[in-house]
């Protein structure tokens, strides 16, 4: 079973911390694999059971904050949707102010009403264990193990029958999501390519480098002998694989980059924007197959190797319009949902933020082009 993009949008980190690592939402147009920011940077990769939340300041909650269509929300499952909220994104609760916090309160809240109100209509759609299987499947499958998965679900508070539950209760969901966006409509291939043809520059594939590295890290605070000590050993490592070394193999032997052991200092097809600058204007003036000398960055020095490059591009509607009926069909979904949740009869128990703090929510943008291999 091929999860289709409207489980993406339903599954929202709404049912603790253990659903929101397995379950978190990613845009639809993003990269297949995007190559770190910072080449030196170790990956943000939230855990499985990311730690509980410390507690933020005290905002007082009644017992029920909301009453949706006659169904209580619970200020300990908003509480608890919050804390696993700002965990699973690293955010450390206790640095939020009262005010900032009201507003993570009635943010999270709004998602957990549509929740409610989506819930209550799909509450008859049917649901295979098959579908299910095949989902917890999908979703564990870059994180383990499956019984090393199952482990950490246990040892989070979570159970394994629960998050299936969380499954379960979001394909019923997205089946009837999908189903009311088809009886408006849907989203043809004639919608799909008219947004394509008004919005050119959002399909444009900038030129793009591949290329591997080897770090040595430099700390802010060093002193000019050390820095001395890290670019003679970059020299000398840089002369090393111009001798014909193994770069993999030194890499994974000698790098400071924390992911070096894993891919071997590979940072994937990369544009100009997505490295710091003094690591692409270096990597994009090289030839395939090139060495660099010693490359000085915020974090060190960087011996790269250029292995692949990829000229600029308009990539193709036919290339990727099944991505792009899906953002759209997104889209229709969120006006689906925003209609649902303005004729409903809702009481919210919880004080108005700030005026500041209560700005509107941007409006939807055009998806990123994405940076697929050829």
């Amino acid at each position: 079973m091929q999860l289709s993009p409207l489980s993406m949008n339903t599954m929202r980190p709404l049912v603790g911390a253990i659903a929101a690592s397995l379950l978190v939402s990613q845009s639809l147009f993003a990269a297949d694999k995007a190559p770190p920011k910072a080449p030196s940077a170790p990956p943000l990769v939230p855990d499985l059971a990311p730690p509980a939340a410390p507690a933020a300041p005290a905002v007082p909650l009644p017992a029920v904050v909301a009453v949706v269509e006659g169904i209580d929300i619970k200020s300990a499952d908003l509480e608890k949707n919050f804390n696993g909220f700002l965990a699973s994104r690293q955010i450390p609760a206790e640095s939020l102010p009262a005010a900032e916090r009201v507003r993570g309160y009635r943010m999270i809240l709004e998602e957990m009403i549509k929740e409610k109100l989506i819930e209550k209509r799909a509450s008859e759609i049917k649901v295979t264990e098959e579908e299910v299987n095949e989902t917890f499947k999908k979703f564990t499958a870059t994180l383990g193990p499956e019984e090393e998965v199952k482990k950490q679900i246990v040892a989070s508070g979570q159970t394994v029958e629960g998050v299936r539950d969380n499954i379960r209760a979001s394909l019923k969901q997205d089946h009837w999501l999908e189903a009311e966006v088809d009886k408006k409509g849907g989203v043809s291939d004639a919608d799909a390519e008219t947004f394509y043809k008004s919005n050119g520059d959002k399909f444009v594939q900038p030129p793009q480098v591949r290329a591997s590295h080897i770090l040595l890290r430099v700390e802010p605070e060093a002193k000019p002998a050390e820095i001395a000590a890290k670019e003679k050993a970059a020299t000398a490592i840089a002369a090393r694989v111009k001798k014909g070394e193994d770069f993999a193999k030194l890499a994974k032997e000698l790098s400071e980059d924390p992911s070096a052991k894993e891919n071997s200092g590979d940072l994937d097809f990369f544009d100009k924007e997505q490295m710091v600058p003094e690591f692409s204007k270096a990597a994009f003036a090289m030839k395939k197959g090139e060495i660099s000398e010693p490359v000085r960055s915020q974090f060190g020095y960087h011996v790269i190797k250029v292995t692949d490059r990829r000229e600029g591009e308009t990539v193709p509607l036919e290339k990727v319009k099944p991505r792009l009926v899906a953002f759209l069909k997104n889209q229709k979904v969120e006006e689906l949902k925003k209609e649902i949740r303005d004729k409903a009869e809702v009481k919210i128990n919880l004080p108005e933020p700030p005026p500041e703090l209560a700005a509107p929510p941007a409006p939807p943008t055009a998806p990123a082009v994405p940076a697929g291999k050829k």
